[in-house]
């Protein structure tokens, strides 16, 4: 096991507790507090479009944060400076928590700060591994993301108390203070780490690939595939026009997944059009790139259950009866947000459950639980969580009192699904992207989470209009629980699309092909 792995990890761990601490208390401070100049029916779906939009910034800057390291500082450097914005924005929470402007401003800098180095801690942990040792990466990327729910599971218990007992600056500072803890572990490593320099300029780059498969014109054959990505920047125009209508973030973010989208297909349509002005390798580069964004585009529906645990989830959970538990003699009352630390503490069980127990007996059965196969398996399991959910929201609606107690069953559900597609994902995403795009490639598996933000703002503007209202109506369930069952239903379908791909998808291997020494 490499040396320098602890340094890794422990930065992960305080890092996480610092997110998870400020992220899962920062719809009910919204609501009980930020957004009190709005009228009472307004606060819950303001705050939820402020919480998607901050989970959409903190999943889109990856790609800067990923372009950054790759092609000028290298992952260190760019962590350790954006871990120093992270912390900035940590103390505008804090100072600002009566300022509209000061506190977004905090919540622009943690996004900017976090999702920077989202993509790269990860392939970071990567880069410390070659062929002699690969064998324990899985290892590691399993410990890796252990810690990260250590971390979120002490936030998630804690934090929401501080802000309960001591206000919003004590309890968005405590993050902050953690986060400091973190970019110190990672400088003290920093003599020990593994340092593969940034690429050099490289012509047969993925976008130069693309771009002459995409303009090369051949006599006697027509351009579809220049058509179909001049289709996509057209879309693209239309959605930013669209702004006053959807909002800046629905128009930008649906921009950027139509260049994708159409971009992509269009260059898998005339890609073999660059054999021979590129090099087979970058061609066939392109191609597996490609292929791995198609599975990332088909998890993005598991992302948008995922991270509306720490909105719609809370939400529901202020309409219930909060359980009381009784420890050395005292009573002890859940509060809402509290119910988010079953999530960490299922995922430090499930790890180690799964590779002790789970998976070997599946092996003794015939069935290798293969990354596709485990990820597939996973998106059923949150689509099945929110059919609990909705049953729950269903049993509300109808007037019955219902105990928090009763989110235990979702959350574990849903939490198996994480354990099966967001740990699964990491090592997916590290192993089959070329060696020149490992950071942006992780950006991309973090973009999934952009586009499942997405899709909940899309579904959340959508039920402001009359005419959904209306045919909601017709269905017998509230608002709520029929957005519930819709976003089960949208997770079933993609699991059933996921597993065919998966079939079809030919798993490789870009680990380095040997050990490589340390720079200080």
């Amino acid at each position: 096991m490499p040396r320098q792995i602890p340094y890794i990890v422990g930065t992960e761990g305080c890092e996480r507790f610092s997110f998870y601490g400020m992220r899962n208390i920062l719809t009910p401070f919204l609501i009980s507090t930020l957004l009190l100049f709005m009228p009472v029916a307004d606060r819950t779906g303001e705050a939820k479009h402020v919480f998607h939009t901050f989970v959409i910034g903190v999943y889109f800057f990856p790609l800067l944060g990923g372009w950054l390291a790759d092609r000028f500082f290298g992952k260190y450097d760019t962590i350790f400076w954006l871990s120093l914005v992270y912390c900035a924005g940590h103390a505008c929470l804090a100072i600002f928590e009566d300022s509209l402007k000061g506190f977004y401003t905090g919540l622009f800098l943690i996004a900017l700060g976090s999702g920077g180095i989202k993509p790269l801690i990860s392939s970071f942990v990567g880069d410390q591994f070659d062929q002699t040792n690969k064998n324990k990466a899985k290892v590691v990327y399993d410990m890796f993301y252990w810690m990260i729910n250590f971390g979120s599971f002490f936030a998630s218990l804690l934090m929401p108390i501080f802000l309960r007992d001591y206000g919003a600056a004590v309890a968005f500072g405590i993050p902050g203070v953690l986060m400091f803890i973190a970019t110190i572990v990672f400088w003290l490593g920093r003599k020990k780490y593994i340092h593969l320099p940034p690429a050099p300029p490289d012509p047969d780059s993925f976008t130069r690939v693309a771009r002459t498969a995409l303009m090369t014109h051949k006599p006697g054959q027509t351009r579809t595939g220049l058509a179909v990505a001049m289709f996509g920047v057209a879309g693209a125009v239309a959605s930013l026009a669209m702004s006053p209508q959807w909002g800046f973030v629905i128009a930008a973010c649906t921009a950027l997944v139509l260049l994708l989208a159409f971009g992509g297909i269009g260059t898998s349509m005339q890609l073999e059009r660059a054999r021979g002005l590129h090099s087979d390798v970058a061609v066939d580069g392109v191609r597996a790139v490609l292929r791995i964004l198609i599975a990332f585009a088909l998890v993005t529906p598991f992302h948008s259950l995922f991270d509306q645990k720490a909105s719609t989830w809370i939400v529901q959970a202020n309409s219930m009866i909060p359980p009381t538990l009784t420890l050395f003699g005292k009573d002890f009352t859940f509060v809402p947000a509290q119910m988010q630390a079953l999530n960490p503490l299922l995922v430090m069980i499930l790890i180690p459950f799964n590779n002790l127990v789970l998976y070997p007996a599946l092996r003794k059965m015939g069935i290798e639980p293969s990354p596709l196969r485990r990820m597939t398996t996973g998106i059923v399991f949150s689509a099945l969580s929110w059919i609990v959910i909705g049953a729950l929201q269903v049993q509300m609606d109808g007037g019955t009192p219902t105990s928090m107690a009763w989110q235990v069953l979702p959350y574990a559900l849903l939490t198996f699904g994480e354990v099966l597609v967001a740990a699964t994902g990491l090592e997916f995403a590290y192993s089959q992207s070329p060696p020149s795009m490992k950071g942006v490639i992780m950006a991309f598996w973090f973009l999934s989470n952009t586009v499942g933000s997405l899709w909940v703002l899309i579904v959340n503007a959508s039920i402001k209009n009359d005419a959904v209202i209306s045919h909601i109506a017709t269905s017998g369930f509230s608002v709520i629980a029929f957005q519930m069952y819709f976003f089960a239903g949208f997770a079933f379908v993609a699991a059933a699309v996921f597993g065919w791909y998966a079939t079809r998808y030919k798993m490789v291997d870009n680990y380095r092909s040997d050990a490589a020494p340390a720079k200080a």
